[in-house]
């Protein structure tokens, strides 16, 4: 059988994509020289936490996913990322090839919520190899990509972030319930309001106490203390 290597040499942002994509390079090795036909190649990325420190702002942030940093050495787990497929052309020998990764703003996904609390640094990630590759000089062999197959690579947490502001420039997501949506809507259109912003920001703004009104010119001392009485003068 054809043995396989697997390396990942970087990773970039996909400004043409229509919504957030991670690009991955891959390189791929056949033992021997061997001739390859095609790869149908299945890839499962995982993020180890647990291969990196964080400072005390990003402990805060990761604490709805790992907890206080004093359990971290039983709940720091890893994450699952993503799972793709690719087709791998012909090659003979080695090659390299993109692995397109799509993501999502969802904060209600772990993944995301554990790049969004990250400040700098990397993210250790770990890519899970298997499939088939069809191989042969003289016709082809079916042969499957082994399971132990594996790459571990440290993407840049600028990637990421670059990644999310090329299609959501300075903004967030929530997620609400269709019904809330609804209501949101609604209010939004009695309102004649331009845009989800106005209507968060004019939801917020008949929430706000109301500040305490400060009399205007000179204040008379007599405006502010009750009058003496005959009953309650000394």
């Amino acid at each position: 059988m054809t043995e396989f290597a697997f390396t990942c040499t970087g990773v970039r942002a996909d400004a043409y994509a229509a919504g957030p994509t991670l690009v991955f390079r891959l390189r791929i090795t056949a033992t021997g020289g061997a001739r390859v036909h095609a790869i149908a190649l299945r890839c499962q990325i995982r993020i180890e936490p647990a291969r990196r420190g964080y400072g005390p702002a990003e402990a805060e942030g990761l604490a709805d996913l790992f907890g206080e940093r004093s359990r971290w050495g039983n709940t720091l787990q890893p994450v699952q990322f993503a799972q793709v497929s690719v087709m791998v052309p012909s090659f003979t020998g080695e090659t390299e090839t993109d692995l397109v990764v799509p993501c999502t703003y969802d904060m209600d996904i772990a993944a995301t919520r554990y790049f969004q609390a990250l400040a700098e640094g990397e993210v250790p990630l770990l890519m899970l190899f298997s499939g088939t590759a069809f191989t042969g000089d003289a016709g082809f062999h079916v042969e499957p990509v082994p399971w132990d197959r594996e790459a571990s690579y440290r993407m840049p947490v600028a990637v990421w972030r670059e990644m999310v502001e090329q299609h959501f420039p300075g903004c967030g997501w929530l997620r609400l319930p269709r019904d809330t949506m609804d209501e949101l809507l609604a209010y939004r259109s009695r309102h004649a309001l331009a845009s989800w912003e106005a209507t968060v920001r004019a939801l917020l703004d008949a929430a706000a106490p109301a500040e305490p009104q400060v009399p205007s010119g000179p204040v008379r001392l007599g405006a502010i203390l009750p009058r003496l009485t005959e009953r309650t003068a000394p």
